[in-house]
């Protein structure tokens, strides 16, 4: 991996360093993607089963109906072990306190004689989930994306995920779902999931809004599907940047920059010091626990390609680079990290100190652990019960009221070239020249 000094007032040469990802690195996938899309959209399931057997999954006979039934999503829950129940439901819990902070109502409030403004806060009514599957089951996706969905009250949430070669999902996913709640489950993956959710089969009513990681093929067709519904975001690979001090422990900096890198080869684990001793520590420690890990081939294309020990002058540098990057986890494992937390200026989620690792906020403190990636944290967010509610303004004027403002109204759009716009203004005060109300 890259180990670079990095000299005072050079430090946004750093993220120049790392691996960066343009449209046109997903040329292929887009043209995969439209063809797959526009395929569901005029064959509808049959195109869904269609492409789920052609990439490696079940027929449409070991597949049987798309959508799971109750009875085979309480048969998964039921052959849980306790402890993963338990676990689950620990977890769930502190997903939905955490959420239930965000959660708002209709507001309004009143100016002049009868002045009322506000906003109208109204749930989605049809949401979709999708949840990666298949050779890989991530049950706490299912926790992040239904939960926020359902404090903020919306009725029916859809969760696609591709089923396995046996024509089944995990009872892990299906046991996940029961306990955050969604109404429907259907066994769809890819882009042939995404283009269900968002234009509608047979089998399965469209939704108005997607969201939920997955692969290169979902994200993508996310983008692309974007505009006939809403989505979350466009998620990348994951990502990991660390500020450490000479406080750090560098086999906890090791162990947390590769539980990134094991996620997929494109991930990207960074870390920034101002100490040289803890970033050669921290090297030789990643060396030594790549050779210990289930997931070792994925891991180590992961360091080569893409992880990076930036050594700097000082934290004030550190920060500097950590927040150019704007990475998806930002940990400070430094003395005293909340003093450090006005310096943090963009990332999906920051963790401070040294038992705040990385898999804590993707399983169970509470916060989503659906965050933006590729440096889009510098204007996106986390995903929370925001991103399941509509807004609409609420605006009431009497007629003294209107009567203040009007000739302000009409003189703006004169010079907007909107006079349509004035005449609406005119014709309630009598003044419409060339008018004469009935």
């Amino acid at each position: 991996m890259k180990k670079v000094n990095i000299a005072k007032g050079e430090e946004l040469s750093a993220s120049q360093m790392l691996s960066n990802r343009t449209d046109s690195d997903f040329d292929e996938v887009d043209r995969a993607v439209k063809e797959i899309i526009e395929d569901v959209r005029k064959r509808g399931d049959e195109a869904v089963y269609y492409y789920m057997h052609k990439f490696g999954g079940p027929t449409k006979e070991q597949m049987g109906p798309l959508r799971v039934s109750d009875e085979e999503i309480q048969a998964a829950y039921d052959s849980c072990e306790p402890e993963v129940i338990s676990a689950f439901e620990k977890a769930a819990e502190n997903i939905r306190s955490f959420h239930r902070h965000q959660l708002t109502s209709t507001w309004s409030y009143t100016e002049g004689n009868d002045i009322m403004l506000g906003q109208l806060i109204r749930p989605i009514k049809n949401v979709g989930v999708y949840i990666p599957g298949g050779t890989a089951a991530y049950p706490s996706s299912v926790f992040m994306n239904v939960i926020p969905a359902k404090i903020a009250g919306c009725p029916r949430i859809v969760m696609m995920t591709p089923a396995g070669k046996d024509g089944k999902i995990s009872k892990y996913i299906l046991a996940a779902a029961r306990i955050a709640g969604a109404s429907e489950i259907y066994k769809a993956g890819g882009a042939q999931g995404i283009a269900a959710l968002a234009y509608g089969t047979e089998s399965v009513k469209k939704v108005n809004k997607i969201t939920g990681p997955g692969s290169a093929y979902v994200a993508r067709s996310k983008k692309y599907v974007f505009g006939a519904v809403d989505i979350d975001m466009i998620a990348g690979p994951s990502e990991i940047t660390i500020v450490a001090d000479k406080t750090a422990n560098p086999s906890y900096l090791a162990a947390d920059m590769l539980s990134q890198a094991e996620h997929d080869v494109m991930a990207s684990a960074v870390l920034i010091t101002d100490d040289q001793e803890i970033a050669d520590r921290t090297e030789a420690e990643v060396r030594k626990q790549l050779q210990i890990l289930d997931r070792k081939e994925i891991a180590e294309k992961s360091v080569e390609n893409n992880a990076a020990i930036f050594v700097t002058e000082d934290l004030d540098s550190a920060f500097i680079i950590a927040n150019d990057i704007a990475p998806e986890h930002l940990e400070l494992e430094i003395e005293d990290p909340e003093k450090y937390l006005d310096k943090v200026e963009y990332c999906g989620a920051v963790l401070l100190g040294s038992y705040s690792p990385e898999p804590l906020g993707d399983y169970i403190a509470g916060p989503n652990h659906t965050l933006p990636t590729s440096g889009t944290a510098k204007f996106a967010s986390p995903l929370g019960v925001y991103d399941f509610l509509t807004r609409s303004s609420i605006i009431k004027y009497s007629r003294e009221d209107l009567e203040t403002v009007k000739d302000d109204i009409v003189v703006m759009s004169d010079k907007e070239g909107l006079t349509a716009h004035g005449n609406a203004i005119k014709i309630r005060f009598g003044e419409l020249e060339g008018y004469e109300a009935e």
